[in-house]
This record gives structure tokens, sequence and C-alpha cells, in this order.
């Protein structure tokens, strides 16, 4: 956001806000109360249609309405001004801005502090600003922030390249679930343009094939070896380990007791 604000009173002139447009090289300003509360918005659009609004011997087209002078020929921003105002807080995502401009058809929202009193303001260049942040600022929020919120994943175990703002993920996470979890996290990342999934779940728990059981020889005098594993209820050539898990998790069949648990 931008801060401080210009801000007009109801009573501020015609000439005087298009003055501090000018001057702060802005489009647009809240109108607000004696505590600073928002009343309205004054755009460069609502001061050309009084602009539009005057005679022209020269068109043939009608004017638009404008704003009425008041008795003694003025024209303030309590006339101009449009409403009601769509305001956020400082709280409030890029992306929940975005969408509430587009919803509304704005081009700027004010920012409210706690009492209700304007103290920022965003504009839609303001949101666009966020795609400018540097890849490695990315990057590093990603790695240190997104990858680390969500239980059972490791930063170690997933690459993540990022390149004018598209993110590669690449790499393992415990459960095929925390794939869109992940995925969405890094999409809310200011600055991230896409996100491209190369992302793959890792269902041996970080265990290989071959060494999902401590015993995994295939000796014929082990518990779970080859020799003895043919009736084995996990259907696979392995019958059951010495831990109790099921010889055929090599044809996905069954997993070991011990694989990590969900994320809730």
């Amino acid at each position: 956001m931008t801060s401080p604000v210009v801000r007009v009173m109801p009573e501020t002139g015609f000439r005087e806000i298009v003055a501090l447009l000018a001057e702060y090289d802005i489009t647009g300003v809240p109108v607000v109360d004696d505590d600073g509360r928002p009343l309205g918005i004054v755009s460069e659009a609502d001061l050309l249609l009084t602009l539009a609004a005057q005679e022209d011997q020269g068109s043939l087209m009608p004017p638009p309405g404008a704003a009425r002078p008041g008795p003694d020929g003025s024209v303030t921003a309590a006339d101009l001004m449009s409403g009601p105002v769509i305001c956020i807080t400082p709280s409030t995502s890029v992306v929940a801005a975005a969408r509430l401009m587009g919803r509304h058809g704005v081009k700027r929202l004010p920012v409210l502090d706690v009492d209700g009193r304007v103290f920022g303001m965003v504009s839609r260049g303001d949101l666009l600003r966020v795609f400018l942040r540097e890849d490695r600022v990315i990057r590093r929020e990603i790695v240190e922030e997104v990858l680390g919120r969500v239980e059972g994943v490791s930063p170690a175990l997933v690459g993540v390249e990022v390149d004018q703002g598209r993110v590669v993920l690449s790499g393992t996470v415990p459960e095929p679930h925390l794939v869109p979890i992940v995925l969405n996290l890094c999409r809310s990342v200011d600055g991230v343009v896409s996100v491209t999934d190369r992302l793959s779940a890792d269902t041996f728990g970080g265990l290989g094939p071959e060494d999902d059981s401590p015993d995994s020889s295939g000796s014929p005098d082990s518990p779970g070896g080859a020799g003895g594993g043919t009736e084995g209820p996990g259907g696979g050539t392995g019958g059951r380990g010495a831990d109790g898990r099921a010889g055929g998790a090599r044809n996905g069949s069954a997993r070991g007791s011990d694989a990590p648990a969900p994320v809730r």
C-alpha cells in the first residue's frame, strides 16, 4: 500500500482535487469525514464527467450526467464522489485485494486501521509490483516458510527452481495427498506466476523397496526370506519380514505399519 494517504474532505473543491492529483501523481483520492473514516472516492473519471458535461457547440453528442453545482456554483468532493467504498485491512492478501477490484470494477482500495480510519491506499499498480520480487527471494520463502509449514514434508527432499516467477517443484513428499497442499501454498506466495508439479509421493516412507525390512537379504533361513514366503498373506515373494510387514510391498499390495501418518 501507499502511505500516508492524500485525502480530501467532503467540502474540498473541484480545482483543489485536480491540483492534488497532479501534485502527487495519483488517479484518485478518498473522501473522509472529520474522524478520517471513508465516505467515498473521487477519481479522474469522476472529474472528467464534469468536464465532459460542459457545453460544446461543435459536438452532436449529448453531454453525460455530471455533478450539479451547489447554490454558489461550486462543485465539491461530496458532489463528485462515488460510493459505497470497498475497503480492505492491512492483513488482506494481494490475491483477495485483486479479486475485490475485479468483482467491483474499482482501481483502488482504501486500507483501514483497527478504528476504521483510512491510513493507506492500494492501487492496481501496487498489486502488480509483487511480481517484481526477485526469484531468489521467492525461492527462499518457499523453502524456508512454505515447505516447513507442511507436517511430514522435508524441504531437503523437494527441489525448488524459480525463473521469472515460474516455480518448478520436484522430488518427493511422503503421501500423495500432500502434493496439492504444497502446490496451493506455493501458488499463494507473492510474486509466483505459475507452479509446475514434478513431485512424486514416496509411499515407502523414505525406505527403498529393497530394504523395507531389517532382514531383506532373502536368505532361506530368515523369517521373511524367499524360502518361506510363498504362503505369506502379503501375496509377494518375500512373505512377511521380521518386523511384521508384508513382503508384497514391492508390488504395491501392502505397506509397512511404520509408514508416515497422514498430515492433518
